[in-house]
């Protein structure tokens, strides 16, 4: 059964710095597609906003509310995802769920999330 695990959230003051850490097991890492999405606060309705992926050759892709702030990457091995943040905003702050990707032909499908990881960012 496949498991996604976040880690690493917590509270940081506006400029600050946090690192998340999605441990998983369950399926074959290195062949899906992973991701890092945000829902912010106040917004149950509102569909998860798409942060940053990260394919199964290393080719990455970012909002662009994030770009050259956040990093993604992986380690294959350990069969781990993380979401290195810099420079945070108080706009950053949200519930992080990290997910594992199938890709299709013109799509990503994303059948399996973690529980999330909640990170506050304060003025």
């Amino acid at each position: 059964q496949e498991q996604l695990v976040e880690s690493g959230g917590g509270s940081v003051q506006a400029g600050g710095s946090l690192k998340l850490s999605c441990a998983t097991s369950g399926f074959t890492f290195s062949m899906y597609c992973m991701g890092w999405f945000r829902q912010a606060p106040g917004n149950p309705g509102k569909a998860r906003e798409r942060v940053a992926i990260i394919e199964r050759d290393d080719t990455t892709d970012y909002t662009d509310s994030v770009t050259g702030r956040f990093t993604i990457s992986k380690d294959n091995a350990k069969n781990i995802l993380y979401l290195q943040m810099n420079d945070l905003r108080p706009e950053d702050t949200a519930t992080y769920y990290c997910a594992a990707g199938i890709q299709k032909i013109n799509r990503v499908d994303w059948p399996d999330w973690g529980q999330g990881a909640q990170v506050t960012v304060t003025a």
